[in-house]
């Protein structure tokens, strides 16, 4: 599972890497956070008249037909082994992928009954660039001429040796020459994208220890990517 991201590079710059253009609804220096969570906005890149265009997405996926938003909670990941299938996803796979751009994201560790966060990056430094489909979603009970909400999910996989056994998944993350394999629309699309749904090769990702308060959606701040000492963090 994959539940709380840092995005703190600015979207402007996050267009730039993805070579895409920058929603007029979207603040180009963004709200930074070291600590975002469902429910929250991430920014992605989806394809509009096979142009790229950044634009904001709420962190959990709504499908059309939902009568109820609060499911969006239990929609914030989807498995890239069952996504084709899965009611809640699959339209969304066949017709509205996206790339969700992160700095990094967390994953906690469990040792008896102690949680440790760590906090994954690249080891190149670029932006993680997670597959994620996304879904409008209109309000039955607003008008008609109401806005629809844009929601996302980030797709998820078995893990590979960079997690260290930290977790039993990891999110699906793009090399940016697969970026395009992964936008393309229309059901030939959907049987390219089955093929990127799979672990980053193994040296991609880098991790370190953080301190519990990341646990917490009230932290927030740089403060929370200080590398702490796992045996020290256990005495509090």
């Amino acid at each position: 599972m994959c539940g709380r991201v840092a995005l703190f590079t600015p979207p402007s710059r996050l267009s730039r890497f993805l070579q895409a253009t920058l929603d007029a609804g979207l603040d180009p220096e963004g709200h930074p956070s070291w600590n975002v969570g469902p429910q929250r906005q991430l920014v992605g890149v989806r394809l509009n008249e096979g142009q790229r265009i950044m634009e904001g997405f709420s962190w959990g996926l709504l499908p059309s037909w939902a009568s109820d938003p609060t499911i969006s909670n239990n929609l914030i990941n989807a498995r890239s082994e069952t996504v084709a299938e899965k009611p809640s996803f699959r339209e969304a796979f066949r017709s509205r992928p996206c790339v969700l751009p992160v700095d990094g994201f967390y994953e906690w560790a469990i040792h008896g009954v102690h949680k440790q966060p760590h906090y994954f990056t690249r080891r190149d430094g670029n932006p993680a660039l997670f597959a994620g489909l996304f879904e409008y979603w209109r309000d039955p009970s607003l008008p008609a001429t109401a806005p629809a909400r844009q929601t996302c999910t980030v797709l998820t996989t078995e893990p590979s040796d960079d997690i260290d056994n930290v977790h039993d998944r990891m999110p699906v993350i793009l090399d940016p020459r697969d970026v395009d394999q992964w936008l393309t629309s229309g059901p030939s699309g959907a049987e390219e994208r089955l093929a990127l749904l799979k672990p980053a090769p193994v040296g991609t990702l880098q991790h370190l220890a953080v301190n519990i308060a990341v646990g917490s959606i009230r932290n927030d701040g740089p403060e929370l990517l200080e590398p702490i000492s796992v045996v020290a963090e256990r005495l509090f």
